[in-house]
């Protein structure tokens, strides 16, 4: 696997990426686009474990922080790591709102709205095309042991 070193970020090669992928998971983490809401993998999944992101395997997410906003993408109130997360000023498509992205990978994943139910409001309304579910039973296996502790 060939890595390109790109403003101090890791990145696999495009031709990889898109030998990876399926054409709707590149268009999602590449060019910005949005899955179809209430028809992708997560939206309705509610299986106990983490949500890497399908580039660079990097932990994002918790299911437990999961919850149904009812907008048809998984939802989070917050993310695992804040870190790992860049936020960018977006006024795509006419609507003025804060983009996601994966900072190791420079993956789109989605947007973050302040009308969440925690304490800090937020929404992170992420594409489930960006995403990697690992289920806690996995979690030592695949190397993310440290967050086997959150489902005890």
């Amino acid at each position: 696997m060939r890595f390109i070193r790109e403003n101090w970020k890791v990145r696999k090669s495009d031709e990889e990426l898109r030998k990876e992928l399926t054409p709707l998971q590149y268009d999602v983490t590449r060019n910005n686009a949005t899955e179809p809401p209430f028809q992708n993998e997560f939206w309705n999944h509610d299986e106990e474990g983490i949500y890497v992101d399908i580039i660079s395997g990097e932990p994002l997410f918790s299911s437990t922080d999961k919850y149904d906003a009812g907008c048809g993408w998984p939802s989070f109130t917050k993310p695992l790591r804040r870190n790992e997360l860049e936020e960018k000023f977006d006024t795509s498509h006419g609507l003025r709102r804060i983009e996601v992205r994966s900072k190791t990978s420079d993956s789109h994943l989605g947007h973050v709205f302040d009308d969440g139910p925690g304490p800090d409001r937020a929404r992170y309304c992420i594409n489930s095309a960006a995403l990697r579910f690992v289920p806690k039973n996995n979690l030592e296996e695949e190397g993310y042991g440290q967050f086997v502790k959150l489902f005890e």
